[in-house]
C-alpha cells in the first residue's frame, strides 16, 4: 500500500468538495429537479458515485491494514455501490419516456464504467495482491466524469 497515500488523500478531498457542490446545486434547483420524475434519482446517483470515492479512499487511508482486508473493503464498497447505481439506473430508465430510453442506455454504460472497476479492483487485490489497486485509478476517473456529467444535467441542462 506504500505510495498510494497521496492518491487517496487527493481523492478524499476532491470527492468531498464535489459532493458538497452537488448538495448546494441541488438545493438551489430543488423545485426544478423535483418537477422531473427521474432527476431526484439522477442527483442521488451522482452522490452515490462520489460517496463511493470518498468512502473507499477514506478506508484505504487507515494504516496497517492487510491486503486481505483492503481487498475485502474495496470489494464490499464496490458491490454496494454497483448495486445502488444499477438500481438507480433501472429506476431512471423506467421513468424515462420510451422515445428517450435508447439514448439513456449510454448513461447506464457510463455508470457501469464508473463502478465496475471497483469490483475488479477488490477481486484483483484479493487474488493477486496490491497490483489490483491500479484498477482504482480508472474507477475514480470514470466516477468523477460520470458524477460531473450528472451534476451538469442537474445544474445547467434543466434550466435550458
Amino acid at each position: 500500500m506504500s505510495g498510494w497515500e497521496n492518491f487517496f488523500i487527493a481523492e478524499v478531498g476532491a470527492s468531498a468538495a464535489l459532493t458538497g457542490l452537488i448538495f448546494v446545486g441541488v438545493s438551489i434547483n430543488l423545485a426544478r429537479i423535483l418537477s422531473f420524475p427521474k432527476l431526484p434519482n439522477r442527483a442521488l446517483l451522482a452522490l452515490v458515485i462520489l460517496l463511493t470515492i470518498l468512502v473507499m479512499s477514506s478506508l484505504l487511508l487507515v494504516p496497517g491494514q492487510s491486503l486481505l482486508l483492503v481487498g475485502g473493503e474495496v470489494l464490499i464498497v464496490g458491490l454496494v455501490s454497483w448495486t445502488l447505481v444499477l438500481g438507480l439506473d433501472v429506476s431512471i430508465l423506467r421513468a424515462t419516456e420510451p422515445r428517450y430510453r435508447r439514448s439513456f442506455v449510454l448513461n447506464i454504460a457510463l455508470s457501469q464504467l464508473a463502478v465496475l472497476p471497483y469490483l475488479i479492483a477488490g477481486l484483483t487485490v484479493l487474488l493477486s495482491g496490491a497490483a489490483g489497486l491500479y484498477w482504482l485509478v480508472p474507477a475514480v476517473i470514470f466516477s468523477f466524469l460520470k458524477a460531473i456529467l450528472d451534476a451538469w444535467v442537474l445544474l445547467v441542462e434543466i434550466n435550458r
